[in-house]
C-alpha cells in the first residue's frame, strides 16, 4: 500500500483494494488516498480511514513529545535552560531548524539556551527569536508554571 500522505510502500500489509485498512485513527472521520493494485494489477487510489496500528504509534509519539516539552519546562523552572529551550520544545524545533530561521548560528543558539546568556540577550535578538518562534517578546522570556492543558 502506498499511502499519499506518508510517501511508503508497505507491501506486507495491503497490496490490494479489500485489503485497505478502514480503521478508526487519527484521521478523526476524515479520509487519505492509498495507492494499491486492483484485480488486474494497475494502481488504483482507494480511500482509507486510517490504521489502528498508525493509532497507537502516533498517540506514543505525541507522549513522548509532551514528554519531553514538561521535561524542559521543568528545567527551566530549576534553572537549568532557558526559556528558548522550552518554547523550541513547545514548537518541535531543534537548533539547525532555529538558525535556519532566524538566521543566527548554532553555537550562539546553544549559549543562549542557557540562563545566564538568555538573560542578557537584546531585544532586537529576542526579537528575532519571537518572530521565528511565533510567540511576543514577553511570551519568550517565561514559561507557564504548570504543563499547558489539552
Amino acid at each position: 500500500m502506498l499511502c499519499a500522505s506518508y510517501g511508503c510502500l508497505n507491501r506486507g500489509y495491503a497490496t490490494k483494494a479489500r485489503d485497505v485498512p478502514q480503521d478508526d485513527s487519527i484521521l478523526q472521520g476524515n479520509r487519505r488516498a492509498c495507492y494499491v493494485e486492483d484485480d488486474q494489477g494497475h494502481y488504483v487510489i482507494v480511500p482509507s480511514r486510517g490504521w489502528e496500528v498508525e493509532r497507537i504509534v502516533n498517540q506514543n509519539a505525541v507522549g513522548r513529545v509532551r514528554d519531553y516539552i514538561e521535561a524542559m519546562r521543568r528545567a527551566v523552572s530549576v534553572g537549568t535552560s532557558s526559556p528558548l529551550a522550552y518554547h523550541m520544545a513547545c514548537r518541535q524545533m531543534d537548533v539547525a531548524l532555529l538558525a535556519a530561521n532566524c538566521g543566527i548560528w548554532r553555537w550562539r543558539i546553544r549559549r543562549h539556551m542557557r540562563p545566564a546568556a538568555f538573560a542578557r540577550l537584546p531585544s532586537s535578538l529576542l526579537a528575532r527569536y519571537a518572530d521565528a518562534l511565533h510567540v511576543s517578546c514577553e511570551e519568550l522570556k517565561r514559561v507557564p508554571q504548570m504543563p499547558p492543558h489539552e
